[in-house]
């Protein structure tokens, strides 16, 4: 038995904002009002295929009415499925399933407070007791503890988000109580966010390779793109054509930046290689880790970049669509990024005829709505096809089932952006760098307890020491994690770690997305793993037992260790470890896979609890 709305009627604006995004509703059938001389209106088995063919914007559709309202009422939810023709309630599994959606009235501005690792060491509960302590109730807004804003740089950070047509966001970062409550109360009025080359402290150095446009170009500007080799790979790859540039990003070494270091080029090869048809792109922009937040700054600073390499991607892999997957969290990213789309299709660089080869392309942004968990491949696939962003199991792999069930190829904003310089540098230079087995330039997002924060670009084998010292590292420090929650840590003292995927791993630890967090004294360790436990037990998507149940049950571990010491914690930990196993060996994905690295590391490294 589906799940029914009763009479709930959408109102004129959230009907407004669905006919936007769809058009508007063809019969009574999809809403309009009813016509008994409207044939439209006669009931007969037609277009079927067409309306399931829609099921896709039903993120979209549910982004549109949650921008311009500010929350899903029922009556938005029933007008919007029966636009898609999506039963109700696969509709309100969905809606539910996004941090980012409320199916409650709530404000229409939303102020959400990160209170994740970074932020949490920099004073987010007091951040966020003084903002609701100033706001009150009645003040018209909705303040929210968030998990990581990607803003780890400038922390303590908070994003006001305020409906309407058109919705107003600011960024207050770092943030204090006044500035956070300037941003709510009138975001328009709230001081300009600072540029992306804030974050990038080598900005202007010689000799970066990913990082080298951040800070110098106007990410705005086509033209200024072009002026500083914009583009010059895209002609490369339409001279060797789509092997060669396969047999380039395979001989370069290049791997996976996201943590899994699978081989670009075997990916790429394989999706290729399908005979099924049509092939996809997907870009996977929704960085959730915590502590990440280089790809927001690619974005950010060098949009074009990211353009250049998708097409390129879709070039060699047979793709004419392309799926940019962002997150819901980043909007000046969404800004700059849906610019420069649109400048590359109307200047010829996306559309029917690339750069006059014959070849179509063209992206598509897709936002996502706070699910840490989409940052798995097919988990993304079921959210771009409108469903809840659950993993899928594998095989079948997306190389031969992905996005629709076709051949699909995913890739992360750096790992594309390093195609670029594998092309104009040809692979054999682009080898040289690194090691062996890790090759080419890694961007890391080093925050917490050092003098420079930001994202620094180091070649694959530089230790970890290296890029603490760039960031100048503070008196005191007592550990440094790594990879994220779904990391590691690592003591002060094991500065010597290579960071390359093998060095890590001899070293017991992981590389994972490329974050270096410092903890110092004051930091107490005890509740950041809390903290730690409490983000993935969020996040689970619980579709899998061993991931549904064994996030809270380290959570409950871990509340009752932080209120006891000694002897008494003993039995605890004995228990953290035989949850830990089994979330690693029986989980789906690999959220639950890595739930538990991070506190075994704390308590094997650091002896958190001793």
């Amino acid at each position: 038995m589906d799940l029914h709305f009763g009479d709930s009627k959408p109102t004129d604006e959230e009907r407004a904002a669905v006919d936007a995004l769809v058009g508007p509703p063809e019969s009574s059938w999809e809403g309009a009002a009813r016509d008994e001389m409207r044939a439209a209106d006669l009931r007969w088995a037609r277009g079927g295929r067409e309306a399931r063919d829609r099921r896709d914007l039903l993120l979209p559709g549910l982004h549109a009415v949650n921008d311009r309202i500010g929350w899903i009422s029922e009556g938005a939810l029933d007008y919007l499925c029966r636009r898609l023709t999506v039963p109700p309630a696969e509709a309100y599994g969905v809606a539910t399933f996004y941090a980012m959606f409320s199916l409650k009235p709530r404000p229409a501005t939303v102020l959400h407070v990160c209170t994740d690792l970074a932020c949490a060491a920099a004073g987010a509960p007091e951040l966020c007791a003084g903002i609701e302590a100033r706001l009150g109730l009645g003040s018209g807004v909705s303040v929210e503890r968030s998990p990581c804003l990607g803003l780890c740089e400038r922390a303590p950070a908070a994003l006001a988000i305020k409906a309407g047509d058109p919705v107003r966001t600011a960024v207050s970062a770092p943030a204090t109580v006044e500035e956070a409550v300037l941003a709510a109360s009138a975001p328009d009025s709230a001081p300009e966010e600072p540029p992306a080359s804030l974050a990038v402290p080598q900005a202007g150095q010689d000799g970066l390779m990913l990082l080298h446009r951040v800070g110098v170009v106007d990410p705005s500007s086509l033209d200024d793109y072009r002026a500083h080799g914009g583009y010059t790979a895209l002609r490369r790859a339409f001279e060797l054509g789509p092997a060669g540039v396969i047999r380039e990003v395979t001989d370069s070494g290049l791997v996976g930046r996201g943590g899994a270091a699978f081989p670009t080029g075997r990916k790429w090869q394989a999706t290729a290689s399908q005979p099924d048809r049509p092939h996809y792109l997907v870009c996977n922009a929704d960085e959730s880790e915590p502590g990440t937040f280089k790809d927001r700054v690619l974005m950010e600073g060098d949009p074009y970049a990211l353009v250049e390499a998708m097409t390129i991607a879709g070039y060699a892999t047979g793709a004419h669509k392309g799926y940019l997957y962002l997150r819901g969290e980043y909007p000046r990213a969404l800004h700059l990024l849906g610019h420069a789309i649109a400048q590359a299709r109307a200047r010829g660089l996306l559309g029917d005829d690339v750069l006059g080869q014959g070849y179509a392309f063209d992206i598509e942004i897709r936002r996502g709505a706070g699910a840490y968990v989409c940052g798995e491949e097919t988990a993304l696939f079921n959210s771009i096809e409108g469903y809840r962003g659950e993993p899928r199991s594998k095989p079948p792999f997306p190389v031969e089932k992905g996005l629709f069930g076709k051949p699909t190829v995913e890739n992360n904003v750096e790992t594309l952006v390093n195609v670029l310089p594998v092309l104009t540098m040809g692979a054999p230079a682009y080898a040289a760098i690194g090691t062996g087995r890790s090759t080419g330039p890694k961007l890391f997002c080093v925050s917490g307890s050092v003098e420079r924060p930001g994202v620094y670009e180091v070649p694959f084998g530089a230790t970890l020491g290296d890029v603490l010292t760039l960031a100048g590292v503070r008196e005191g420090l007592r550990a440094v994690l790594l990879g994220g929650a779904a990391g590691g840590f690592v003591r002060a003292d094991e500065r010597d770690i290579p960071l390359t995927f093998e060095g890590t791993r001899d070293a017991g630890t992981t590389l994972g997305s490329g974050v270096v967090m410092a903890f110092d004294d004051s930091v107490p360790l005890p509740r950041l793993l809390l903290r730690i436990a409490e983000f993935f037990r969020d996040e689970s998507c619980g579709q899998c037992v061993p991931c549904r149940v064994g996030t809270v049950r380290q959570e409950e571990a871990l509340h009752r260790i932080v209120e006891r010491t000694g002897a008494d914690a003993a039995g605890d930990i004995a228990l953290l470890r035989e949850v830990g196993r089994a979330m690693r060996d029986a989980s789906i994905c690999g959220l639950g896979q890595t739930a538990w690295n991070a506190v075994e590391s704390a308590i094997d490294r650091l002896g958190a609890y001793e």
